[in-house]
């Protein structure tokens, strides 16, 4: 695996790229758990095999290697990322976006011991998911990268297909076909629409803040970046107008 730098993630670890992690449905099957907290489920009635999840399980919560991070390149330069922080005491997964103009992060949530969020709408998770990468870094396949970033939404405009959306991302991921459908219903739950979130726009900045009391983006991603940058995330995003 090779190193990833990210200047404004401030910890003090070695960071990999995990996308070749993404070639296993162990992996996929750990992802949705452990973000869910819901890790001790069994793995075979998702066509999974036991060991190799325990193994995975094993790997993305080991504090004595480098942390995987997993990656989403979308519109115009901005990538979204996933990075499995493990500690001696707790472990969390962080979300965020970047743009190498910034000098930041903007911050969409974390599951684990530190848990924020939500922090994408149903409309920004599939724009991020189906956006073509604009280099070959990170993962390029549309249901990778909805899995991926699936943990971060909350919608309650969230539509009725959305079930089966995930769940044939679930099953081209090698999730068995059988359990797909159950397993994304469960994902599903309580991400929306009866008592989900609401993500409106204001005249003060063109990207799309939640009303979710514990999440990072109460406030627009990445404040202090310029209105034009500003503008450029909210069109990659999925939202708003821009060249």
């Amino acid at each position: 695996m090779s190193t990833v730098h990210i200047p404004e993630y401030l910890q003090d670890c070695e960071l990999v790229a995990g996308e070749d992690l993404a070639r296993d449905p162990a992996f996929w099957l750990a992802h949705l758990l452990l973000t869910r907290g819901a890790s001790g489920d069994p793995a075979e009635p998702y066509g999974v095999d036991e060991a190799a999840y325990d193994a995975m399980v094993d790997r993305l919560s080991d504090p004595e290697q480098p942390w995987p991070v997993l990656r989403v390149a979308f519109g115009k330069g901005h990538t979204a990322y996933a990075v499995y922080a493990s500690g001696e005491d707790e472990d969390n997964v962080d979300f965020f976006v970047r743009h190498p103009a910034w000098g930041r992060l903007g911050h969409l949530g974390q599951c684990g011991a530190d848990e924020a969020g939500p922090g994408l709408s149903w409309t920004e998770l599939l724009a991020l998911a189906t956006s073509t990468p604009e280099d070959g870094e990170g993962l390029t396949d549309l249901s990778e990268r909805l899995l991926l970033l699936l943990p971060m939404l909350g919608d309650a405009d969230m539509p009725g297909d959305a079930p089966e959306t995930v769940a044939r991302a679930l099953s081209r991921c090698g999730i068995r076909a059988a359990a797909a459908t159950g397993l994304a219903t469960a994902l599903l739950k309580g991400r929306g629409p009866a008592g989900g979130p609401r993500w409106t726009t204001s005249g003060e900045s063109p990207i799309a803040v939640c009303s979710a009391p514990y999440s990072p983006r109460r406030v627009p991603i990445a404040l202090g970046i310029t209105p034009d940058q500003a503008q450029a995330l909210a069109t990659a995003l999925g939202g708003g107008s821009g060249a």
